[in-house]
């Protein structure tokens, strides 16, 4: 595939800890809140690994929407904040690809649904989850000095080999 950059990576399990927004595609504003409220509060989290980087992990559980965790990677010494949760992310092999600014979202996800289809991969799906989007999990990688109306930050697709 033209001009799609990617990378096979191994991440070792870690731990994550922020805010938890489980809702529908239609309430898209609130997560978009919660998330600047997630930034403004790292600095309640005293063991954060990088505080310039904002994790969002998204779950496609929900016909109509996702469960979401903004949240930041921290030590295991971290206590919760109040308000917060935290997410224990297993170690997983991702596909990682760049998303930069003035590219649409969506066509950056439409060729990593490309390149799953002609490799030898295909998204990661937990045993016994039902899942409704065809990359059923996605966590993205936020630099601090993104702008949110027009970002760039990497994206991580869990994959496995096809069966």
């Amino acid at each position: 595939m033209k001009n799609f950059r990617y990378e096979i990576v191994k991440i070792p399990a870690y731990r994550g800890v922020g805010l938890k927004w489980d809702g529908p595609y239609t309430e898209i504003t609130i997560l978009k809140e919660l998330i600047a409220n997630m930034s403004s509060r790292v600095h309640e989290l005293d063991h954060t690994i990088n505080p310039k980087v904002q994790l969002g992990l998204s779950y496609h559980l929900r016909p109509d929407g996702f469960v979401h965790y903004s949240v930041y990677e921290v030590g295991e010494e971290q206590e919760l904040p109040e308000g917060m949760m935290e997410i224990n992310v297993p170690e997983m092999t991702y596909l990682m690809t760049h998303h930069t600014r003035e590219q649409d979202i969506g066509q950056t996800y439409g060729k990593i649904l490309e390149w799953l289809k002609i490799s030898d991969y295909e998204p990661y799906i937990e045993p016994n989850v039902d899942y409704y989007d065809d990359l059923p999990i996605k966590h993205e990688r936020y630099p601090s000095d993104r702008d949110v109306n027009n970002p760039h930050f990497d994206i991580y697709i869990p994959i496995q080999r096809k069966k």
